[in-house]
């Protein structure tokens, strides 16, 4: 029997199975909280400098650029009993489409006065200077975030994408390291440590004193919860039977979306950014606590050598599923006749670096890592920009998380009856499309535009959907926890790479669109090197990889598997594995 035989005896779709993915899933929402709250905490509102103390001695002018705009960062230099000249009549004169500051008011009004020449006050006293004295914003949408805090505008505004960047450089590190670890210490464990490291921050970053220590603490979330994705999928995957993996994977999706949902919702309700933050970061620590009710994959142990843990894991699903006679019957003899595959021909082979020293693996590892770069590059290229669309960010927010239900039910319906490969190729090639096209229409036909982006967004949506499942089905259980780990890797990277892009538009404004576009249609090229994995089992060993390849069916490479049993052994014991 193979390890799925031996699943179902004990039940591969019973009542555990529903409970252990529900309460796998509803982490997955905080998780979509998170890696788009900097939407919400981190927005620039309307601002512009903030007068000198001595600022009542009479109204202050703020200089204007070419656009007719209010300068955000400049103010004009006065003596500080200066006063604007006065007309014929004696009255003050008003300026050009200028903004006068009155300080007795504390308001800011729009007057009229003699043009400026060339930037400068027609009075001659237009020289202008830093905002030393910090900036007044626009508090009417969002009382307080992260920009407005901590003053991240002018010459600081770079700092404002640091804290995103760094929030994803987290995420990098913690999919390299918690995919190693998972695979060698076991999903379970790696998951509960994720849980409450994710708590733990995110709620020290909600009481954070200074932008250095929010940072710090955005990094460490970032780290966990790329363990989290990784995890919760993996779980899922080696606990379900075949036919219902497609179905899990867009189950997970679909949460994932809905959290998008809550996020523009909950951030209308609580616009202040410390409170947000403490708001999507406590219930980890609800899911902290149940997560050790969790029961270990039974596949994982069984490739660790742990028949012993293997044995308890399966007859602790048999009760919960009701077969406790399916259950009574396994026993250690039991597992080892029928998983000696799993036994021999893993051993020593979790490392990393067999990702690239297997033919059979690197070939999947350099196909993949195109697909998660491509995916992540140009699907965070644009959710993470979503005040360039001139709209309610909320409003957009609920839009990009509406536009994933049918993206993500019909990329389910092509991956049940077409297959995983076609779904990747098409959803990737697709999103690439839009994108290129968005970059040739006018910029004032927004409501284009605006379309083509969001259909594009879904396409992505969809294309991470799938990279998922695809991703697990393709590694072997020996290796699957770190090659999802360095897919999600280099989905960081895209990421991370995605908002320098966005500073190309300095040369030309369409050029991050075409970036944007091409990579992800260049990317899908890459997916006709992949085998295709509906219906198939899944992978345990490289030779089940290599036997794939070759089209061999299932019961042929298990006749030669008990074959080879004997002499991968002995190998084995003479490498001092």
């Amino acid at each position: 029997m193979t390890f799925s035989e031996i699943l179902d005896r004990v039940g591969s779709m019973g009542p555990f199975q529903f409970l252990h993915v529900a309460l796998l899933g509803f982490p997955i929402l905080g998780m979509a909280n998170h890696n788009l709250l900097q939407i919400f905490t981190a927005t620039t509102p309307s601002h512009h400098c903030r007068p000198p103390p001595n600022a009542s001695a009479g109204p202050w002018v703020l200089p204007v650029n070419q656009n007719g705009q209010t300068e955000r960062c400049l103010r004009f230099v006065h003596p500080p009993n200066a006063s604007l000249p006065n007309d014929t009549q004696g009255a003050t004169e008003p300026c050009l489409d200028g903004w006068v500051y009155n300080s007795t008011r504390d308001t800011i009004v729009t007057e009229e006065r003699p043009p400026f020449l060339n930037g400068t006050e027609a009075n001659g006293t237009g020289t202008t200077e830093p905002c030393t004295d910090g900036w007044i914003y626009d508090n009417s949408t969002f009382p307080s975030t992260i920009v407005t805090e901590w003053d991240l505008v002018c010459s600081h505004r770079a700092l404002r994408q640091l804290g995103q960047s760094l929030y994803m450089a987290g995420v990098l590190i913690g999919a390299m390291v918690f995919g190693y670890l998972a695979d060698r210490l076991g999903r379970r464990k790696v998951l509960i440590l994720n849980y409450l490291q994710t708590a733990v921050s995110g709620t020290c970053a909600a009481f954070s004193p200074n932008f250095t220590v929010y940072c710090t603490f955005r990094l460490l979330s970032g780290m966990s919860l790329a363990g989290i994705a990784l995890n919760c999928m993996t779980l899922n995957v080696e606990w379900m039977p075949i036919h219902t993996r497609a179905y899990v994977g867009t189950l997970a999706g679909y949460v994932y979306s809905t959290g998008q949902f809550l996020l523009a919702g909950v951030a209308y309700a609580v616009p202040h950014w410390r409170y947000l933050q403490l708001l999507v970061s406590v219930p980890f620590f609800a899911f902290f606590v149940y997560s050790w009710f969790f029961i270990e994959s039974a596949r994982w142990y069984s490739t660790s050598g742990r028949l012993d843990l293997t044995l308890k894991a399966l007859q602790k699903v048999a009760r919960i599923n009701g077969k406790q006679e399916e259950g009574a019957k396994l026993s250690m003899e039991v597992l080892r006749t029928n998983l000696q595959k799993e036994l021999t021909m893993s051993k020593g082979q979790a490392s990393a670096m067999e990702l690239l020293r297997c033919p059979a693996l690197r070939h999947l590892f350099l196909c993949l890592s195109l697909l998660w770069f491509a995916t992540s590059f140009a699907y965070y290229g644009l959710v993470m920009d979503l005040q360039g669309f001139g709209v309610s960010i909320y409003l957009i927010q609920v839009i990009f998380g509406a536009v994933d239900l049918p993206a993500k039910l019909v990329c389910f319906l092509v991956i049940n009856s077409l297959g995983r490969r076609p779904a990747q190729m098409a959803s990737l090639l697709l999103a690439g499309i839009c994108i290129l096209v968005n970059g040739v229409i006018p910029r004032d036909q927004s409501i284009v535009r605006t379309s083509l982006a969001v259909l594009g967004k879904g396409c992505l949506a969809s294309s991470f959907n799938c990279i998922f499942l695809y991703t697990g089905e393709l590694y072997p259980t020996m290796i699957r926890q770190t090659g999802l780990g360095m897919g999600s890797t280099m989905a960081r990277v895209g990421s991370i790479v995605s908002p320098l892009v966005s500073m190309t538009s300095e040369l030309y404004p369409s050029l991050p669109l075409f970036i944007y576009g091409a990579v992800p249609v260049a990317a899908s090229a890459a997916t006709a090197l992949l085998p295709e994995t509906l219906g198939q089992p899944l992978p345990d060993t490289v030779q089940d990889l290599e036997s794939r390849r070759r089209g061999k069916p299932r019961r042929q490479q298990q006749e030669q598997q008990k074959q080879m049993v004997p002499l991968q052994a002995s190998v084995q014991e003479k490498n001092g594995l």
